[in-house]
């Protein structure tokens, strides 16, 4: 009968002891915050991972997550500085930076946290597109426009212990009634554009050959005047070695002569080699 009663105690004071082990000791895994609070007051916050204790029964831990956080914005309607509907959908990410701020603001409720971040990026988003024509917020869907939401932000989630990370738009487009006409008008728009542009490129080139014309034109009037200047010197040469030849008899007689051949040389052609000339030609006096 002792023994049995020494047993039942035994495993009740086992029990007792996991209870007050369970009690006494916080496991803080690297992903969670674990709050400490003693009569609803925030006594400690345990950021490092591992074992740690607290008062039994006094003392109890909340957990709140450590690591990047995703939240959903609903899809909603917004109006460009034009007037034209577009429909937004986002999502935020964001994470736990102060969990004491982060606690006493929003109870350690993800639901308040996710409240706050919803009314704030939405907020932010209206007012920008609402500052942007529809072009300028279909052409910056690239990256643009998600860092002028988050520029419009700023530090207003700090307050709540929460740091924003980024605000991306999954997707940003027209409602269906109206894309058909605003494609077809940004379409003609880029036309209209580019027939601007190869207009002026045309101009430019009409502009580029007339002054490459006239260069020419320029050019080629000089080397005519060099030309013309080179064969009269070269004329001037010509007739300076004739003067100088008929000036010397000798000279006189050899060209007179060389004259003669090629006039005899150009009369006998064909077959028929016979020269008749008149004694007085100068054919005739080579002969003599």
């Amino acid at each position: 009968m002792k023994k049995k009663f020494g047993l039942t105690f035994a495993v009740i004071l086992l029990f007792a002891v996991i209870g007050l082990a369970d009690a006494c000791l916080v496991v803080t895994y690297p992903n969670e915050y674990t709050i400490i609070k003693q009569f609803g007051k925030i006594e400690s916050i345990r950021e490092e991972p591992g074992l740690s204790v607290k008062l039994p029964f006094i003392q109890r831990a909340e957990k709140i997550q450590n690591e990047v956080l995703l939240y959903d914005l609903a899809v909603s309607d917004v109006m460009t500085k034009d007037k034209k509907s577009m429909i937004a959908d986002c999502f935020v990410l964001w994470r736990i930076d102060d969990p004491y701020k982060y606690t006493q603001t929003l109870s350690a409720q993800k639901s308040n946290a996710e409240f706050r971040i919803d009314t704030i990026v939405y907020n932010s988003l209206k007012n920008v597109i609402s500052s942007l024509s529809q072009e300028e917020v279909i052409s910056g869907r690239d990256g643009e426009l998600a860092l002028a939401i988050r520029d419009n932000i700023g530090d207003t989630l700090n307050q709540y212990g929460i740091e924003l990370l980024a605000v991306e738009t999954k997707s940003l487009d027209l409602p269906d009634e109206n894309k058909s006409a605003v494609y077809e008008r940004m379409i003609s728009e880029r036309n209209n554009i580019a027939a601007t542009f190869k207009a002026e490129g045309e101009e430019e080139a009409k502009e580029i050959s007339n002054n490459t014309t006239a260069e020419i034109i320029v050019m080629q009037s000089e080397a005519d005047a060099q030309a013309q200047e080179t064969i009269a010197k070269g004329e001037a040469e010509y007739m300076r070695i004739l003067s100088d030849a008929y000036n010397d008899p000798e000279k006189a007689d050899f060209y007179l002569f060389l004259r003669a051949l090629d006039a005899a040389k150009k009369t006998m052609t064909g077959d028929n080699k016979t020269l008749i000339v008149d004694e007085t030609s100068p054919i005739a006096q080579i002969f003599y």
